[in-house]
């Protein structure tokens, strides 16, 4: 990666955007993550302030931590980022996922597009030659425009009824447009991976695509704190099965993808801005020179982000070490890929790229994930890393 794209893979208003995340690096005699701020373009090491992102976020001060603490300089951030992207020679200083201990949660079928793909594939039980008829007659059957039903609405309500009466009724529209929001374990603390890193496809799956998505940074007190950009790898064909298999479908070695930074709230970038970004995906095959794109627009999300937060978080659950939220996506490809009428589904060494502009851009190679490194950094091993650095 060039330094000039490199650079696009930042927000387009660097110079004011308060940004953080995490790097791995040799410091001393000793290696391990730290927490980095950029300022103005360039990465600063501010761990011996902020010894976790989790610590981060929960700061009152966050914002002039992030502008001031005391830390060591490691050159542009476009550097970090070319250094980590996919290809690059191997460096000692490369970006991780942006979170750590955080739980990290996922929210599904906030999108009506989404809704009708979760449909398709339940009602064609994962087998995507089925997917082209089931997508014609589940359109035909339900004809109604899903992205102007509020969710738990009256109007919502009587479609419920409708839907029950043709038995069109899915376990997919419940969590669409019903009450309750879909809310899933995505990934462990510490699993994520980063800016450049391969993410990993289950092998058992022969129909699968990438889910890009914003998610936020929501701190101990269950407050939004920040925003950055997410890969929810999905598997169609698993999940279409049975809904039960979510775990296996969902959890898999790499399968969740987190970066390059979290943009924190400030005067420039709000809550409003993550309501009314545009998100875009390409997929670039490497081996049959395929590229597919697509636009998300989270003004067409079915449920507010901070509803989403409210039910993931408050008096029936709490996450002392914060959480991450996956908002969900409005993007289920099916360009054919293969054959007429098969849709899309990965092919190993597929370059995903998601981004928007407010933050920045995602890289990441698809693999499989029993092929790509095991993670094996877990919390314990970050506070021992931590405690024998003497950052604790």
């Amino acid at each position: 990666m060039s330094p000039a794209d490199a650079l696009r893979c930042l927000p387009d208003d660097l110079d004011r955007a308060l940004l953080a995340g995490r790097v791995w690096r040799r410091a001393g005699a000793h290696e391990g993550p730290c927490v980095v701020a950029v300022r103005g373009g360039e990465a600063f090491d501010i761990t011996a302030a902020v010894p976790t992102t989790a610590d981060l976020f929960d700061r009152a001060d966050a914002a002039d931590i992030v502008r001031h603490a005391p830390g060591e300089a490691l050159g542009p951030a476009a550097a970090l980022l070319a250094a980590s992207a996919p290809g690059a020679a191997g460096n000692a200083t490369r970006l991780l996922a942006p979170c750590d201990v955080q739980a990290i949660k996922a929210c599904g079928v906030t999108f009506a597009v989404s809704l009708i793909e979760r449909v398709i594939e339940e009602q064609a039980g994962g087998d995507p030659a089925r997917a082209r008829d089931v997508r014609e007659t589940i359109a035909a059957l339900i004809g109604a425009d899903l992205s102007k039903i509020k969710p738990g609405s009256e109007a919502a309500r009587r479609l419920k009824a409708e839907l029950e009466r043709r038995g069109a009724w899915s376990q997919y529209m419940e969590v669409g447009i019903g009450p309750d929001a879909e809310v899933f374990s995505k990934s462990q603390p510490m699993s994520a991976v980063g800016f450049g890193a391969d993410v990993g496809l289950h092998p058992a799956s022969v129909w699968n695509n990438p889910e890009p998505e914003i998610v936020l940074a929501v701190n101990a007190a269950g407050q939004p704190v920040g925003a950055t950009l997410g890969n929810d790898v999905n598997l169609r064909d698993i999940e279409g099965r049975s809904a039960l298999l979510l775990g296996k479908c969902k959890d898999n070695n790499g399968s969740c993808a987190i970066g390059p930074f979290v943009r924190l709230f400030d005067g420039h970038f709000t809550l409003d801005s993550v309501r009314h970004a545009n998100v875009s995906l390409r997929v670039e095959g490497a081996d049959d020179g395929f590229v597919l794109e697509g636009v998300s627009h989270m003004a067409e999300i079915s449920r507010d982000p901070a509803d989403l937060v409210a039910q993931t978080c408050g008096a029936h659950h709490q996450y002392p070490d914060g959480f991450m939220l996956f908002l969900g996506t409005m993007f289920s490809p099916i360009k054919d890929r293969d054959a007429p009428g098969a849709g899309f589904t990965h092919h190993l060494g597929d370059v995903v790229t998601i981004s928007a502009p407010a933050l920045g851009a995602l890289v990441n190679t698809v693999r499989l994930s029993t092929e790509i490194a095991p993670w094996a950094f877990g919390v314990r091993a970050l506070y021992r890393n931590l405690a024998e650095r003497g950052v604790f």
